[in-house]
């Protein structure tokens, strides 16, 4: 069987593709998203600051926008893509696990990316509810609450200066690592009145999916209402790196102020890029990406030519 053929392909089906989906239907181009059904936000309780849909579950803002983009005639395929080809510089193949090959003259990858875990038991049943990753999502929940900074390093005190905007009650937890911050950064917490604990933690303690403390080695115990971890963030897969585009120290496309890669026609949005994680601003990066890649399919005979502008005579 030959490979459908779009004008666009779209891997990843969150905020960016979908917002990027509905826009390029809306040019009237052939459009494809391919996901792989296992986002990063899934279990969150709500996605918060979504101007319109405050609140809203991330199943639920999935389901709206895949209705949205199917209305103006994107088509959805379930599926992880394994390998990405550049087949021409202007045809792209897209080959899934289940052995379908998808092609296109244009691929945005909205793959976003996971997050590293810390090795804590008991974690998984609060993710979404009372544990985070993002205070700029999830802070304003945290407000007086008391709350334990899983991390070490820059990474532990910058998500722990970050949540000083709603609450005081704040303390890192090295989960056995070496703190590694050096004085400025202890000046800091000393200024916030924020411990740091070495000790490893042992399990995290919760009634139903709410948090309520953490068992330390030592049979130290400590409550608590809410937890952030700073672990690491790496890409969900590795499209990007086969297809050659640039990537900066933690592994994201790196893209210019059109959402294009260092590759000719192949554009990223939302997480896998540098910038902000919110839904919101995903899906912003979507619809840059959408008008970019429009803009790139246009015929010349569409295309106004470039304003010449004269140079001044010595």
């Amino acid at each position: 069987m030959s490979p459908k053929r779009y004008d666009v392909a779209i891997v990843g089906g969150g905020p960016a593709g979908l917002c990027a989906g509905l826009w390029l239907a809306r040019y009237l181009h052939k459009v494809v998203v391919i996901d792989s059904g296992d986002p990063r936000n899934w279990e969150t309780r709500a996605i918060n600051g979504y101007l319109g849909h405050q609140g809203i579950r991330s199943p639920e803002l999935r389901a709206l926008g895949q209705e949205e983009c199917t209305k103006y005639g994107v088509e959805f395929v379930s599926g992880v893509v394994d390998t990405a080809v550049n087949e021409t510089g202007e045809l792209f193949a897209a080959c899934l696990r289940d052995g379908t090959t998808i092609e296109a003259n244009r691929i945005l990858l909205a793959i976003g990316i996971k997050d590293y875990w810390p090795d804590i038991p008991g974690l998984e049943r609060c993710y979404g509810e009372t544990v985070h990753v993002c205070p700029d999502c999830d802070g304003y929940e945290t407000r007086d609450k008391k709350t334990i900074d899983v991390g070490s390093g820059r990474k532990a005190v910058g998500l722990a200066l970050a949540l000083a905007t709603w609450t005081s009650k704040i303390v890192i937890c090295t989960n056995g690592e070496k703190p590694d911050m050096d004085q400025t950064l202890l000046d800091k917490l000393k200024a916030l009145n924020i411990p740091v604990l070495e000790a490893p933690i042992q399990r995290a303690v919760s009634e139903a999916s709410e948090i309520v403390g953490i068992e330390l080695e030592g049979a130290m115990s400590l409550d608590c209402e809410r937890l952030y971890f700073a672990i690491g963030q790496y890409p969900a897969d590795d499209l990007g790196a086969q297809l050659g585009c640039k990537r900066d120290a933690m592994g994201r496309l790196v893209i210019d102020e059109r959402n294009h890669t260092s590759v000719k026609n192949v554009y990223a949005a939302g997480d896998i890029a540098p910038g902000p994680q919110m839904a919101i601003v995903a899906a912003a990066s979507g619809a840059v990406a959408a008008l970019a890649i429009h803009a790139s399919l246009l015929p010349e005979a569409r295309v106004l030519p470039p304003v010449l502008i004269p140079t001044s005579e010595a």
